[in-house]
This record gives structure tokens, sequence and C-alpha cells, in this order.
């Protein structure tokens, strides 16, 4: 004899728990669909910083439909899961490298936040890792001041500044002769602008060197000026000259745009070393927003990336990032790019 008392309510148990796996799993599902499909306009761009953390969500999310036994809601969540890890997942995996075997080179990228950023600090590692190239950005008139007291006019004496009161202020330092020097204006609602110069690194060709700082999609009206800054970041030349891109991209790897400017034959090092979920923006000067990982060093594929780490630089709501390359010698760079991944 079957007991059918408790079937009224079943029904509405299940009716919730049907609800309850939908609502976990539909904005995942939706995400998945937004990321794979690079659909990243208006309020989307800001929110898709955040990927890798709804990329551990959708974990969480097909558990619970698993749980519930909405197999339904389990299949879309397994589906959205996938895609997800599928492209956040990498980033924390070492990529095969280009077997260079020129000269190493140790570059520092890092915002000062209008200057704010503590000089010594930036001086320290610079001088305690070795550093050969700094690029900076939202430079200032007091922060060069700064810089120079504490001896890094000594430590990277050749250079292409931009000093600037605020936020649009960029700089280039290094340890070997710059040629070709400039500085170059974005157009966005900040105005920052970019200084670069091309090194001349014994043992190695020319290598272009660029402080990278397109605008922030920091209001919905400024989404394409970010977007236009973006595309008109100087692309790879994987037949010509090396170069190398760093700064503060205000992008992740999230965002189509500055995955457009890898496709040119630019190799992120973070993400080449197994450390593009290090945060570098976000929490750091007091704000409650999870890190992402917003300043990048893009590197010609050409180059070899050994080793990248990021540091703390008190008053400054960046993180700078330190890569270690090594750059191809004249005859490897005569020879056919290697195709490592897009």
């Amino acid at each position: 004899m079957v007991d059918t008392s408790t079937a009224p309510l079943r029904r509405p148990l299940r009716r919730v728990g049907t609800v309850l796996s939908w609502l976990a799993v539909g904005p995942v599902a939706a995400w998945a669909a937004i990321r794979i499909a690079g659909l990243d306009r208006g309020p989307l761009v800001q929110a898709l910083a955040f990927t890798p953390y709804v990329a551990g969500w959708s974990v969480l999310a097909l558990a619970l439909a698993v749980a519930l036994r909405r197999w339904w809601s389990a299949a879309v969540a397994a589906l959205a899961a996938v895609a997800l890890l599928g492209v956040v997942a990498p980033r924390a995996l070492a990529a095969p490298q280009p077997a260079a075997t020129g000269p190493t080179v140790r570059l520092l990228t890092a915002n000062l936040l209008a200057g704010a950023g503590d000089a010594r600090t930036l001086v320290d590692l610079v001088r305690t890792h070795h550093v050969d190239v700094l690029t900076v950005q939202e430079f200032t008139p007091d922060a060069q001041a700064a810089l120079d007291r504490l001896g890094l006019d000594r430590l990277l004496p050749h250079r292409q500044l931009n000093p600037q009161d605020g936020t649009p202020g960029s700089g280039l330092y290094a340890r070997w002769p710059i040629s070709g020097a400039g500085i170059r204006n974005n157009r966005g609602g900040w105005g920052f602008s970019q200084a670069y110069g091309t090194l001349a690194v014994p043992g190695a060709p020319p290598v272009r060197v660029e402080s990278a700082h397109p605008s922030a999609p920091y209001a919905v009206d400024q989404v394409d000026a970010w977007r236009a800054d973006l595309t008109a970041q100087p692309p790879a030349t994987p037949d010509g000259e090396l170069r190398i891109l760093a700064g503060d991209f205000n992008s992740t790897l999230d965002h189509s745009p500055l995955r457009a400017l890898l496709r040119t034959g630019y190799v992120d090092a973070a993400d080449a070393t197994g450390e593009g979920l290090t945060g570098t923006w976000g929490p750091y000067d007091g704000d409650l927003i999870p890190p992402v990982t917003i300043d990048h060093v893009l590197v010609d594929r050409r180059i070899a990336v050994r080793a990248l780490s990021v540091h703390t630089l008190p008053n400054s709501d960046h993180r700078p990032v330190l890569t270690t390359l090594t750059l191809p010698t004249p005859r490897e760079l005569a020879l056919p790019a290697p195709r490592l991944g897009a």
C-alpha cells in the first residue's frame, strides 16, 4: 500500500528546489554565454573583470543542482562551468617558452596613483631586484623628484618622462640608452599618456618598450573611450622589431579588446608563468573590491618569460608587477617566429 499522505508536501518542496537550482545556475550560464561571445558592452565591462570568481561559483552552482537532483539545471551548470573554467584555469598553468638565449631583462611596472605611491618602496624594488627597465603610470613631477632624491637617476639613468599633475603622467626608465623616444596620448576621458622608446640592450636586437595606460571603464559613458584606447595600442610585430607593452591596462584577460591585442603577437607574462590569477588592483587603497588582474606585461611571443611576481606599493591602489625576460639574440630573431598560442 502506497502512503500518499506526504504527496501534497513534496510537490511544493520540489518547486522550491527547482527555483533554487535555477537561481544559482541561471546567472552563471548567462555569464558564461556573455564571456564566450565577447559581449563586453556597457555595464558588462566592469562585471566581466570578476569572471574568475564566477568560474569558482559555477562549481558550487553545479554541486547545488546535483544535490537537489535537478538534472536539467545540473546539465546547464556543467556546460557553464566547463566554459568558464576553460578560459580561467589555464592562467594558473605555466606555458612553454621560446628557446631565447639572449640577455636577461628585468622589467618592473607600477601605477603610482597620481604620484602617491611610496617612492622609497619603488626604488628599493628596483635596487633589490636589479631592475633594468621601469615603466610608471600616473606619474607626477613630485614623484619624479622623490624618486631621483632616492637614487633612481643613478640606478636607471636613461629615461623618457612625461610627469603631469594628477593621473595623466607616464614614464620609462632604463639601464641602457633609449632612442626613438616619445609620448603617445590616449583619447579617453582621463587623457592618460604613454611614454615609449627603443632600448639598446647589449647582445640583443632593439626592443621597443611602452608604458601602457588605456582609459578606465569607470562609468558606462567611458566604455567607448576605453575600447578605443585599447584598440589603438601598438600591435605586436612578430616579423619585425621586438615590442613590450607594460602597465595598467584597465582590462583583464576576460575583456575582448585585450585578447584582440594579444592575438597580434603578444603573450601576457602572468598568463605565461601561471600567475594569471594574481590580483593587481582592488583593495590595496582600502576599497572593498575583490582583487582583479588589470596590470600586465605583454611581450613579443619571441621573448621568453622566465618569472613574474607581484609586489606591494604603499599608498597606491595597484601592485607593481616584476617580470624576468630573456630576449632572443639577433640571430634567433632572424629565424621564423615560434607559434606559441594566441
